[in-house]
């Protein structure tokens, strides 16, 4: 079976309605994974797998078990490669929170993006707190969850701002990688800190 194939498989075991109802589904996934791909720490796979489905999914068999599981480690590879390559980071949907953010599929994305944050919080912000902050701002403003924060109450509310943060995301994600795998390659867009 191909990796798309694959994919497609994992796609509909994830966004199937059987299960939990606070197991992210296959885009939120995607940006959880993302998420673990950047963090300095890894999170043992157990884990993050757990944590994702919230709880275990009612499997036909252990080989379905496997195939699903073995697919998500493949993918998380995948997204870590393409991390680490040149190549601007491609999300799995549009960089669009359209008529409804809510229902938007990069507004999932975002939110399962913090839901890897939070996993590990303490390690995203450990060694450079402030430039962290900064790049996650537009993948922050994306999930919505912090609508309600007076920072981002008027971002929330302007519609073209908005759109202007998300639309960073994919350079963001490189700059968060490149921070916290590579801290000697500072990105161009970050100045030195003077200490």
């Amino acid at each position: 079976m191909s990796f798309a194939e694959q994919l497609t498989r994992l796609q509909a075991f994830l966004d199937a309605d059987e299960l939990h109802e606070e197991a992210l589904d296959y885009v939120a996934a995607h940006g959880y994974m993302t998420a673990l791909s950047i963090c300095a720490e890894s999170v043992p796979d157990r884990e993050w797998i757990d944590a994702l489905f919230a709880e275990e999914p009612h499997y036909k068999d252990d080989a379905e078990r496997e195939a699903i599981e073995g697919t998500l480690l493949a993918l998380k590879a995948h997204i870590a490669r393409q991390l680490a390559s040149d190549e601007e980071f491609e999300l799995p949907c549009d960089l669009d929170l359209g008529e409804d953010p809510d229902d938007s599929d990069l507004r999932g994305w975002c939110i399962g993006f913090m839901e890897g944050v939070f996993l590990r919080e303490e390690a995203w912000f450990e060694s450079a707190e402030e430039e962290v902050s900064e790049m996650l701002l537009p993948i922050m403003v994306g999930s919505g969850l912090f609508d309600e924060q007076p920072e981002f109450e008027d971002i929330a509310k302007d519609a073209n701002l908005q759109d202007d943060m998300i639309v960073q995301i994919p350079e963001a994600l490189t700059a968060l990688y490149l921070l916290l795998h590579a801290p000697d390659e500072k990105p161009a867009l970050l100045k030195p800190r003077h200490h």
